[in-house]
């Protein structure tokens, strides 16, 4: 039975974490702290005296932002309970906690609290399929501060972990000594935050110096601004007002902001295996919110237009003029174990590209953007003639150049028993 989750985002940046708030290893599902596509926290458990927490409440915030209340013991002896304490967990590119500790009783008390911390720097991959990491692990402590560190090559993972408050800092996390007076608190705010680090070269690092320019305030900021922009809906049903406006949260909840354009943030696929860029999936969530939010659109169409395939390349499955289905930044990636840098095995992103062109600029006017990507769409055409009708007969047709670990369904859904015979039987190409 897979344990209850909730999770916290900011772009391909996100924690899941257990209804406490509690990151444990797991091997089966993606819990933990991940940053492209990489596995920065893989634990992350608080304890008080050694005993677990029990969650009386949550406040669910905002999508990047929650609060836990919890007290030792089960939950039901929270009348009784001596000592309470609040988690608020927050994400903006980094992962923060602030930790409260209250003292309810009129005696003072004394308490010992730990959190375990582990980073196994899984590909996300990985966890759908287990392998052995190639790379070496390192754990280092200095000045109380806690890096975790992955290399392998050119390839460094590193993720770096502070506490505001002093504290006794091992290989597998850190540990308050609190001393409390009668109704008093004691908080420390514990600092994650997943680096990136390769060789890269000096306009890279100056990308990732704006990528990482963005602040938590300014993600509230956004937020309120893309809700007033958004058209406003006056009805007399309260659910259908309510579905609205959550709606366009958990919309904007699934932007993120890309390398090449980090002000201008797209659409991802969805929580938690397909954070980030896919042709098919984002044009399509663009083409349905053209209504509402017809600014999703142009970043997408530029960052697809910017990768369309200008080769043949039977690992990737590029095609000049194609666009792309997939891209990803992780290990697995960066090495050539999948074909994500990116990966074109989609029949149908190429031509809904130039469907989402035609209807951006339907609902919008905006002849500049297709001026200046009509190169793109004319290049996108042709690939349905000459690469995407296999066969010769006005339909698109399929089949997978990359036999090792290309997808064998190139349309949706892509898994590969998704298309099937009446008795269950798979079609296979002639």
């Amino acid at each position: 039975m897979i344990e209850k989750t909730v999770s916290l985002l900011d772009g391909n940046t996100f924690i899941v974490t257990n209804d406490q708030g509690d990151v444990s290893p797991s091997q089966v599902y993606p819990t933990g702290l991940f940053s492209f596509d990489t596995r920065f926290l893989s634990t992350w458990r608080l304890s008080l005296n050694g005993e677990r927490l029990s969650v009386l409440s949550r406040d669910d915030l905002r999508y990047f932002e929650r609060h836990f209340f919890l007290v030792p013991g089960e939950p039901t002896h929270y009348v009784d309970a001596k000592v309470s304490v609040i988690r608020e967990q927050s994400i903006c590119q980094d992962f923060s906690e602030r930790l409260t500790v209250l003292n309810h009783d009129l005696e003072p008390e004394h308490f010992t609290l730990r959190v375990e911390m582990g980073a196994d720097f899984a590909d996300l991959f990985e966890i759908k399929d287990v392998r052995e990491k190639v790379g070496t692990t390192s754990v280092h402590r200095e000045n109380g501060v806690l890096r975790f560190r992955y290399e392998r090559g050119g390839f460094r993972r590193d993720t770096i972990i502070s506490s505001t408050a002093e504290a006794e800092v091992d290989d597998a996390g850190m540990t308050f000594d609190i001393h409390l007076e009668p109704r008093s608190s004691w908080h420390t705010e514990l600092h994650v935050q997943p680096v990136i680090q390769e060789s890269l070269a000096e306009n890279n690092k100056t990308i990732w110096a704006a990528y990482r320019s963005r602040s938590r305030p300014k993600l509230r900021q956004d937020l309120e601004r893309w809700l007033k922009r958004a058209p406003t809906l006056i009805c007399d049903y309260e659910p259908l007002q309510t579905a609205y406006e959550r709606s366009l949260i958990d919309l904007a909840a699934m932007r993120y902001a890309s390398l090449t354009n980090p002000s201008a943030p797209l659409p991802t696929a969805g929580l938690p295996w397909f954070m980030t860029i896919f042709g098919r999936d984002s044009i399509f969530i663009c083409l349905q919110a053209l209504p509402f939010a017809p600014q999703l659109t142009p970043p997408v169409l530029r960052l697809l237009a910017l990768l369309q395939g200008v080769t043949l390349d039977d690992f990737e499955e590029e095609e000049p003029g194609k666009i792309l289905h997939e891209f990803r930044y992780g290990e697995s990636a960066a090495f050539e174990e999948q074909p994500h840098t990116p990966y074109y095995g989609s029949a149908d992103s190429t031509p809904l590209f130039v469907i989402l062109l035609d209807e951006y600029v339907r609902w919008t006017g905006d002849a500049t953007l297709i001026r200046r990507l009509e190169p793109n769409a004319r290049k996108a055409l042709a690939w349905i003639d000459e690469y995407g009708d296999l066969l010769g007969n006005g339909y698109l047709s399929y089949f997978r150049r990359n036999i090792v670990n290309g997808l064998e369904n190139q349309c949706w859904k892509d898994s590969w028993d998704s298309i099937s015979y009446h008795d269950g039987r798979l079609p296979r190409p002639p």
